[in-house]
């Protein structure tokens, strides 16, 4: 699925944005699924955005609706962000480019799959290139951390947000059921890291000129006890 019409839709970016939509890379290797699914590509942004949410890839919710995040676990990144459901789907201020386009299945036990690498490798550069806006990025789950930190613990990379932020990245677990235990093993997180998060998300989003936004302390360690 892709957007409908707006500022900035035109040129290069409309073609890319409608290549990906188009895009049937996967299909072999959906079909071999267990919810053996067609393709539906997820292509929610514009070029002006100055958020981007970089998270995973859909879930078969958002791969029967066509709009990302329109799950249980939207309603949790939307909460830990502060961002109400207008602001959070405006695609002129927002974007929303995961690590995949497309909802990579279930394996045979029910599980999620993850998010094949070749559509990070054939769509995402091309994809970030028309965000020169970008003020802030939430790296949501272990592949987005991956891609934009080179971390791989997902627990050391968002205790370390604050040295992450003076890159403009904010990292983040991702928001769904599974991630209730860990937020009980690490209460710094909702005690430190979310009230950080959702005032970096209001800066970045705020009308005026400038870089990513570093809240007071951005440049100090890890808020990891």
């Amino acid at each position: 699925m892709t957007e409908g019409a707006g500022p900035g839709d035109g040129g290069a970016g409309g073609d890319l944005r409608a290549a990906i939509a188009a895009c049937r890379l996967c299909a072999p290797r959906f079909a071999g699924t267990a919810t053996a699914h067609a393709p539906r590509p997820v292509v929610w942004f514009r070029p002006g955005a100055r958020l981007l949410i970089a998270g995973q890839a859909p879930g078969l919710r958002v791969h029967l609706s066509g709009q990302p995040f329109r799950d249980r676990s939207g309603e949790v990144l939307r909460a830990w962000t502060g961002l109400d459901e207008g602001t959070f789907y405006d695609r002129d201020r927002v974007a929303i480019v995961p690590m995949a386009f497309c909802f990579p299945g279930y394996d045979a036990r029910g599980a999620d799959l993850p998010p094949p690498p070749v559509c990070a490798r054939t769509w995402r550069a091309g994809a970030l290139a028309m965000l020169p806006g970008l003020r802030l990025t939430l790296a949501v789950g272990g592949a987005a951390i991956r891609w934009h930190l080179g971390a791989r613990s997902v627990t050391a990379a968002v205790g370390a947000w604050r040295a992450a932020l003076d890159c403009g990245v904010f990292p983040l677990p991702h928001p769904s059921w599974r991630t209730i235990g860990w937020q009980r093993a690490n209460p710094w997180f909702a005690g430190c890291a979310l009230p950080a998060l959702r005032a970096a998300v209001a800066a970045a989003l705020a009308d005026r000129d400038g870089g990513p936004p570093l809240p007071p302390g951005a440049r100090a360690a890890s808020c990891v006890p």
